[in-house]
């Protein structure tokens, strides 16, 4: 991707500079003011020094090969895929797109009559100057093509033909008589041709070069003379390119070893028959500035003479014409003007965040409408009674944020936002948006013991990342938990960030982004991302016992017996022609159909299920019996049924959202229609008792209300079954039927809904994802006694427990469903789902440091022996240092008291324990430093005694680990029962995100 000018022929360096980053060079074109480079995907024009004039960037598919200037400000682009493009150099805009029957141009030339394109079948063809249309064709080679030149009236190529076994150089260049369009005697050559080009000077001479480096010349009518071969020394084995200069008075070559050769017939060669003054880089004109210290305050700039001019300068500009005109004040922005108490003649109100701190920014266009999707008011405390109307989220889905005092976090009364027992999860580290999918994963029995019983030696494991988390939450009774080693570990994916799901502090913020989009290709990525992780377990461990888990056989994890899903892809080419791959899928996206008809038809989620997984569309694919692109119809099938049934519902735009609204429309009324027969237009509530008297036979249930029954869709259960001939059959069915005697319950599945996440559309806070989990009855029993399945909303910390109904009830207008999870009834029976705790006492014993330049002579601490593995209530004193990852973000208020917005986001820097008992009391166990990939804001080191450099593998000299070594080796303590001794313990464990 570097392009590199010389000047001369002497070949003096004039520039050099990087065009792309990534793709090679394909073809490179001199023009008038620069020079046009392609690359695989992106057309680039830049001057001849390297200044950008345009990048234009084609679609990621595209495979371009050759370029062709049809006049000065016209391009035609081709390359290996079915089009070629032309385009404008002025507008730099594509014009017309010209379709090929046969995919892969390489070589493009033209005369006055045709454009001559070459593919890679060995084809020239001839085509229309004005229209592209193919005027004639020549099978030229019946290998490929390697190069082909025209002049006058002469068509000449040379190529492969393929042998037995590959593609064989022929030793003949084909030569094709433009007026008769036919062949003529091929002419016979001394070397392997490879490229050639006519140079027509007092003869139409052609000039053929092999790739060792021979050069033949002969007249393209004549007979070639061995004695007119040429040798060209190379650096590099093979000659990769060859071309001719304009004013044929110079040949260049390019090696295989980036050399360039160049062949002149004279020394003072010229490249270009009307050459212009090339521009030089301006000489330096002063020789030598005095050296200035800028540490010193006092210098005088002046120092540094600034060139004299004689014009006037502008800030002479005379006072007579010149007014002052100060800048109008901004508007004060409604929701202020609204929630505004006054005090006298001084207002006082909320800040509504919507725009920098301490800063108002200008608006010189009229006032733009950025924050018309999500405009950023958040829900004012003050104005809260009197107008609930303006706010149609109910409070439980409104995003929930921590509010902090002078003491952090200890007055800040969680228990008012959950009463229950299960762990909430906080919202304010970086790309906490995935809570609730946490959430959900955790409340599926059989991913929590996979995951709790998985530990592997990769620093950054997300399976073990989440099975600490599951822990913490396990132990949690009501408190919330926080993911930030796990969201640490995920920020260091490279797969994340490339999938986009990595956010910066300030996307977040300002709900910029699309949630519901995010979090369901974060979904994706988590079910496949632990399915790799969990699958490598059975690898060579170095935490031992780990392998001793009695999950999955090799070559499958639990992931993948849960979710996964064989699937049969069959394309169907025009010709009859059928091919079928098979491959498996962890979750399912919903396919709607097309809503063009009016008014929309009534479909069952069954149907809308049924028609996504086994998925029917109409592509174009490469067909081997045809030789060329066709229409294929491409089916998908399904070989087995999963246990988890995940589906992505894609509600990206309006018109899904609408299909989604039809049919809870229409679902409403069926039931009301189930109900008593008649229509309820009149949106009055009907007693129970007028129900009664309506006859109808089920008198022993309670109705649900008319409002329990809108904006329902979804079914509570799904019944699936695969026929004998591997039919998928799948139908709505009721959470309290059973199957049938004569259903086979190895074919026949009943899912029940078990997780719903949606995207709370809430213009005044930018949205936030909630899930509704039924939590199932060991949850119940371990955390509260009881054996109970209820239904609970989690949202980040706040859990409720919420009506059934409620978790399939989506109003598109502010609650739009992203993610179901469907389980099979009975699913924990099938699964081992005993955790044995995998983190053993060898995670205490001397490991070596991550340090390169580690003394051995003072180390700061002796590890445990065997024999002094710490028992239950044995006595340890802990201490911790932390460096800021994130300054803290506070306010002034209006009495002069501080309140913080977010508190300074801490890593955990040292951690030090110490013998409580036994003959070396006193003496440290453990002294680790931890290394952090991230960037440290502040090391804190007047409280911490970490200095910069001390985290820093390359020029540390403590004993260095990572952060999950030490973090075991707590967890054992913990897990042991140990007690621990030391000042402010609470706040320490909680930065190192434990659970004690």
């Amino acid at each position: 991707g570097h392009a590199t000018s010389f000047f001369g022929p002497t070949l003096e360096r004039y520039s050099s500079f990087q065009v792309n980053s990534s793709d090679d060079i394909r073809q490179i074109q001199s023009l008038e003011n620069g020079v046009l480079f392609l690359t695989k995907s992106n057309l680039k024009y830049l001057s001849r020094g390297g200044l950008i004039i345009f990048d234009y960037l084609m679609d990621e598919s595209e495979d371009m090969h050759s370029l062709l200037l049809t006049d000065n400000n016209t391009l035609l682009v081709a390359g290996l895929q079915n089009h070629v493009l032309e385009m404008d150099l002025n507008t730099v805009q594509e014009t017309q797109k010209y379709t090929v029957e046969v995919p892969g141009i390489t070589i493009m030339r033209q005369s006055n009559r045709f454009f001559f394109c070459g593919h890679t079948s060995g084809k020239v063809s001839l085509r229309d100057l004005r229209t592209f249309v193919v005027e004639h064709e020549f099978d030229a080679h019946s290998g490929s093509l390697s190069d082909f030149d025209v002049h006058g009236n002469l068509l000449v190529t040379c190529g492969f033909s393929s042998r037995m076994n590959g593609l064989a150089c022929d030793r003949f260049l084909k030569v094709y008589d433009l007026r008769m369009m036919r062949a003529t005697t091929p002419l016979q050559v001394h070397i392997d041709p490879f490229f050639l080009r006519f140079i027509p000077t007092y003869t139409s001479r052609l000039a053929i070069i092999s790739q060792t480096g021979q050069c033949q010349f002969c007249e393209p009518t004549g007979l070639a003379n061995p004695a007119d071969i040429f040798h060209v020394n190379t650096v590099g084995p093979l000659i990769m390119t060859f071309d001719v200069s304009a004013s044929k008075q110079a040949l260049a070559f390019g090696d295989s070893e980036g050399c360039v050769h160049l062949w002149a017939d004279s020394p003072e060669v010229t490249f270009n028959a009307y050459s212009r003054e090339t521009d030089f880089a301006l000489p330096c004109m002063v020789d030598t500035l005095p050296h200035l210290d800028w540490n010193q305050d006092l210098v005088p700039l002046s120092l540094i003479p600034v060139p004299l001019t004689n014009d006037a300068l502008l800030s002479d500009w005379p006072a007579a014409n010149s007014a002052p005109a100060p800048r109008r004040a901004p508007p004060v922005d409604p929701e202020i003007l609204r929630t505004m108490k006054k005090v006298g003649f001084i207002g006082y109100a909320p800040n509504p965040r919507t725009k920098l701190r301490n800063q108002i920014p200008y608006r010189l266009k009229e006032m733009d409408n950025e924050f018309d999707n999500f405009s950023q008011v958040p829900e004012s405390p003050i104005g809260r009674e009197e107008e609930p109307h303006l706010y149609r989220v109910a409070k439980k889905y409104r995003k929930v944020t921590i509010k902090y005092s002078k003491l952090g976090l200890e007055d800040f009364d969680f228990k008012h936002y959950n009463k229950t027992l299960f762990a909430g999860l906080e919202p304010h580290i970086p790309n906490a948006y995935c809570n609730c999918m946490i959430q959900v994963l955790y409340f599926l029995e059989p991913v929590r013991c996979l995951v709790q019983n998985h530990l592997c030696q990769k620093e950054f494991c997300l399976g073990c990342e989440l099975g600490l988390l599951f822990h913490m939450l396990d132990l949690s009774r009501g408190d919330p938990c926080q993911g930030s080693n796990f969201l640490r570990a995920f920020r260091t994916i490279p797969e994340a960030s490339a999938l986009g799901l990595i956010l910066a502090d300030s996307d977040e913020a300002t709900g910029k982004v699309n949630l519901g989009r995010l979090i369901q290709s974060w979904n994706r990525f988590i079910l496949t991302q632990l399915h790799q992780e969990t699958q490598e377990q059975e690898g060579p461990q170095a935490y031992r016992g780990a392998g001793s888990s009695s999950f999955g056989s090799s070559g499958d994890s639990v992931i993948g017996q849960l979710f996964s899903c064989e699937m049969e892809n069959c394309s169907m080419c025009r010709c009859g022609k059928e091919t079928v791959r098979v491959s498996s899928t962890l979750l399912f996206t919903l396919s709607y159909p097309d809503s063009t008809e009016k008014p929309a038809k009534d479909y069952e989620f069954a149907q809308i299920l049924k028609r996504s997984i086994c998925l029917e569309q109409n592509t174009q694919a490469w067909c081997e019996n045809c030789e060329k692109y066709q229409p294929t119809v491409q089916t998908r099938n399904i070989r087995c049924l999963p246990d988890v049934l995940v589906i992505n519902c894609e509600v990206n735009s309006s018109k899904e959202a609408d299909f989604w609204k039809t049919q809870a429309e229409y679902s409403f009324q069926k039931a009301m229609m189930k109900r008593g027969g008649f229509d309820i237009t009149k949106g009055k509530e009907i007693s129970l008792g007028d129900w009664k008297d309506l006859g109808n036979p089920d008198t022993g249930h309670s109705y649900p209300s008319v409002e329990e029954l809108k904006n329902i869709w979804i079914p509570h259960a799904i019944k699936m079954r695969l026929t004998k001939s591997k039919e998928l059959d799948v139908s709505n069915w009721s959470e309290t039927d059973e199957l049938s005697p004569t259903d086979d319950p190895e074919s026949v599945y009943i899912y029940d809904l078990m997780a719903t996440v949606v995207h709370i559309l809430d213009s005044r806070t930018g949205g936030s994802l909630v899930g509704h989990i039924k939590v199932g009855e060991t949850y119940h029993q371990r955390k509260e006694g009881v054996t109970h399945q209820q239904w609970y909303l989690f949202n980040d910390f706040l859990i409720e427990p919420v009506d059934k109904c409620e978790a399939v009830q989506f109003d598109m207008s502010w609650k739009v469903p992203a993610i179901l999870y469907y389980a099979r009834r009975n699913l924990n029976s099938k699964y081992n789902l005993v955790i044995k705790n995998p983190i053993e006492a060898s995670v205490l014993l001397a490991e070596a440091s991550l340090a390169r330049k580690q003394r051995k002579c003072h180390a700061t601490f002796i590890p445990l022996m065997l024999n002094e593995m710490p028992q239950a209530g044995d006595l340890v004193g802990l201490d911790a240092e932390f460096v800021t990852l994130n300054e803290e973000e506070a306010e002034l208020r209006s009495d002069g008291t501080k309140s913080t917005i977010k508190p300074s986001q801490m890593s955990v820097a040292r951690i030090t324990c110490v013998r409580g008992q036994g003959p070396n009391e006193g003496v440290p166990f453990i002294d680790d430093y931890i290394s952090t990939q991230e960037q440290v804001v502040d090391y804190l080191t007047q409280y911490s005694g970490i200095k910069p450099g001390d985290l820093d593998a390359k020029i540390s000299s403590k004993h260095l680990t990572t952060l999950k070594s030490t973090y075991l080796k707590l967890r054992f303590l913990i897990d042991v029962g140990v007690k621990f001794v030391g000042h402010g313990l609470q706040k320490d464990f909680r930065v190192i995100n434990l659970m004690v």
